[in-house]
């Protein structure tokens, strides 16, 4: 998530605070980690990222994406099992989500797999790189550092 979220910011955040606990399974906050969290990002124009994880979601694999703008809003789903929506008297129930990642983003791998390779064979540099994953992985270590701490983190 941190690596989608440098990108859908457009600059790089300057500093990060993260929370977290383990209320889904105690033996994983008895070994030190947690289960639920929440980051936050800022950049210095002053624009907020806000990532909430869990370990566990009943309802299957949960993804979704929402961008709020002076523009309007952009929101990404989660991919569901059928595009079958039921309207009663009891409301209304639609499909529940693909529960495994792999067939959610089938159509996404295929298609960076395919960029990835036309750009090697065209000689072109492309992203992301080994930047962008050093990156995402030092926005990582700050979050960890943060729940640590119990304070923003900056960079």
């Amino acid at each position: 998530d941190l690596d989608m979220a440098r990108f859908l910011l457009g600059e790089e955040p300057v500093s990060v605070y993260a929370v977290g606990s383990a209320l889904v399974d105690p033996e994983i906050g008895e070994a030190g980690d947690v289960d639920t969290a929440a980051v936050t990002l800022t950049t210095a124009t002053g624009k907020i990222c806000q990532i909430s994880n869990s370990r566990r979601a009943s309802y299957g694999y949960d993804q979704r994406l929402e961008v709020h703008g002076s523009k309007g809003m952009l929101r990404a789903e989660n991919m569901l099992e059928n595009t079958v929506e039921v309207a009663t008297d009891n409301g209304f129930r639609k499909a529940p989500a693909q529960h495994f990642f792999l067939e959610r983003y089938e159509a996404a791998y295929r298609a960076e797999m395919i960029y990835f390779i036309e750009q090697i064979q065209a000689g072109k540099a492309h992203k992301p790189n080994i930047t962008d994953g050093l990156r995402a992985q030092l926005l990582a270590d700050a979050a960890t550092r943060s729940l640590e701490t119990g304070t923003p983190i900056r960079l």
